[in-house]
């Protein structure tokens, strides 16, 4: 993995203009199709130019590199996630109701991306660049921050859970537990994730052993 630095993965000089948002629409746009196509390692800046019919100039004046690219296209599914999260758990009145409303999620996951092959495509470039797995670790950890925040109020005071680090864990292995389902047959995804529900059901808010 290449060395961490933060900034390789982020606007060099994000849009203010309404031609500027468009055209990095049209260049993340033009990235998402030819990731779906052939993976983040074989997406060539120059070829995205070309496909975009944008300067490579222009491109470079965005984007430091492939990896903000591609970091874009991560910050843009992760908003999209995160906002649903938001909205799923506005209301929660029970842990047992929090507990289902994860189920829910997982299953509204699998459907939203399951047909959306540059999804899977920007998500298996985390695993090749440090600063983009950095990330993703973070937009997973704003997902557990959700949840953890709609059912503080339903925790027993004796509660012995360390709820920060169960929630982040979990909020990593559902993301990893959807994603493989995703490279499965539809079949034997829904086995997979009905199983994996069994086992939130049972231990995501189990209390620890004395």
């Amino acid at each position: 993995m290449k060395s961490r630095n933060p900034d390789r993965v982020t606007f060099r000089k994000r849009p203010q203009q309404e031609r500027s948002i468009q055209r990095v629409d049209a260049i993340l746009s033009v990235a998402a199709a030819l990731i779906a196509e052939k993976g983040v390692s074989a997406m060539k800046m120059t070829e995205l130019a070309a496909v975009a019919t944008i300067p490579i100039g222009s491109v470079y004046q965005y984007f430091p590199d492939k990896a903000a690219i591609v970091g874009a296209l991560l910050d843009r599914h992760s908003s999209h996630i995160q906002q649903k999260v938001g909205e799923a758990f506005s209301n929660v009145t029970s842990l047992d109701h929090a507990i289902e409303l994860v189920c829910g999620m997982i299953d509204w996951y699998y459907r939203e991306f399951r047909s959306d092959p540059a999804y899977l495509g920007v998500w298996l470039g985390t695993d090749i660049d440090r600063d983009i797995l950095q990330l993703n670790i973070q937009h997973s950890n704003r997902v557990a921050e959700i949840f953890l925040e709609s059912i503080r109020p339903f925790l027993p005071a004796e509660s012995r859970i360390d709820l920060k680090a169960r929630t982040q864990l979990f909020s990593h292995l559902i993301g990893a537990s959807v994603r493989f389902s995703i490279m499965s047959d539809d079949d034997m995804a829904m086995r997979m994730l009905h199983e994996w529900k069994q086992v939130i059901r049972a231990t995501l808010l189990a209390e620890p052993a004395r």
